[in-house]
């Protein structure tokens, strides 16, 4: 089996697209696995770290702006859109797949719609209850369109070419253990471990509620923080000085043993794109949502909601978020016990550990 897959952008466009990978490569150890994606973006490290060759070509997203600073910026994105898809015929020509499959984001529209017109079969999926332009894009050009939630934005698309199926997580969350993650990370069964993310793209006020909670660990030992902070990496050990290198404070620039620091913690922070929650369900953790404003429809806001309306997350909008407070809250979180217990086992409802399968089942289909 050959096999292309289109991701980009955010973890939570890679990282589906590495499940499905895997799912592939479990079913076919001899299948031949490309991925596309942009130099410039998280996959650039995610795909080659998880064993498999990545293309890069060049791609810009739409914005869904009316100014005319937007329409500027589309007009341009549409160049590049057209000038790339041509490029990658000669690259999928080349490397002549059984199927092309893409998980959203920008590079995943002049792959799919180059591969389309050669007639190779070709799918989407989509991590959010709001279908990206990509998506939207894409829709009565794929074969087939995977869905995670049932859509709220309707897509010009036959129903039937619509499957409801969750979305992927590797398979690392639904087996990583508290107690072997926590002796692999050399912390004691006593400690309260706090893991806090911005999403790949990081968040400003994310970090710096960190930063508040890092100067009260410091000053109490409390906690043990595990942060995340992406591009902020640099402006968070700039603003922490000394206290950053604490023995209970431990921050990245970009997690990569993810399921292990989750399996081991106790709370998790996280935005509520679909991906995170994807992997908070997975791994049946607690958390504290923040959504990020700054995305199209608001959806993260009402994933984060559906998660805590279930008692699995609390749920705090950006505009709300104080350091201080947030420190209190998690103290308050950590020491009962009993609640933090409630709260995983209402995330773990949500988790979907056959999703990749079901995936692969229809790609199999539609290659046969």
């Amino acid at each position: 089996m050959r096999v292309i897959i289109a991701c980009g952008g955010t973890s939570g466009h890679v990282n589906p697209a590495i499940a499905i990978a895997n799912e592939i490569k479990k079913r076919y150890s001899d299948a031949e696995i490309l991925f596309f994606g942009t130099e410039t973006n998280i996959e650039a490290s995610l795909v080659p770290k998880a064993g498999y060759n990545i293309e890069f070509i060049s791609a810009n997203g739409f914005t869904r702006k009316s100014t005319f600073k937007a329409i500027k910026h589309n007009i341009k994105a549409l160049n590049t859109f057209f000038s790339t898809s041509r490029k990658v015929r000669k690259k999928i020509k080349e490397f002549n797949p059984d199927i092309v499959i893409g998980t959203g984001g920008f590079v995943s529209a002049p792959v799919l719609f180059a591969a389309s017109k050669m007639k190779i079969p070709t799918a989407i999926h989509e991590q959010n209850a709001f279908a990206g332009v990509a998506t939207k894009m894409l829709a009565k050009r794929v074969d087939k369109i995977f869905l995670s939630f049932p859509v709220s934005n309707k897509l010009d698309a036959d129903e039937s070419k619509q499957i409801l199926v969750g979305n992927p997580a590797k398979q690392e969350f639904f087996t990583a253990e508290r107690e072997a993650a926590r002796a692999s990370l050399g912390i004691s069964e006593t400690e309260k471990v706090v893991l806090s993310v911005g999403g790949s793209l990081g968040a400003r006020k994310i970090n710096d509620a960190f930063c508040k909670m890092a100067e009260r660990t410091f000053e109490e030992e409390i906690l043990t923080l595990y942060h995340g902070a992406s591009r902020d990496y640099s402006y968070v050990l700039k603003k922490l000085g000394d206290k950053a290198n604490h023995k209970n404070i431990h921050i990245y620039e970009y997690i990569y043993n993810m399921s292990e620091i989750m399996a081991a913690a106790d709370l998790i922070i996280s935005r509520s794109g679909a991906g995170a929650l994807t992997e908070l369900a997975a791994v049946g953790k607690p958390s504290i949502l923040i959504p990020s404003p700054n995305v199209a429809e608001n959806h993260q806001y009402f994933n984060a909601k559906t998660f805590s309306d279930k008692g699995a997350a609390v749920l705090i909008e950006e505009k709300d978020l104080d350091g201080e407070k947030l420190y209190e809250l998690v103290c308050e979180l950590c020491n009962d016990g009993h609640k933090l217990k409630q709260m995983g086992d209402a995330a773990k409802t949500f988790a979907g550990p056959n999703t990749s399968k079901l995936i692969c089942d229809e790609l199999e289909k539609m290659i046969k």
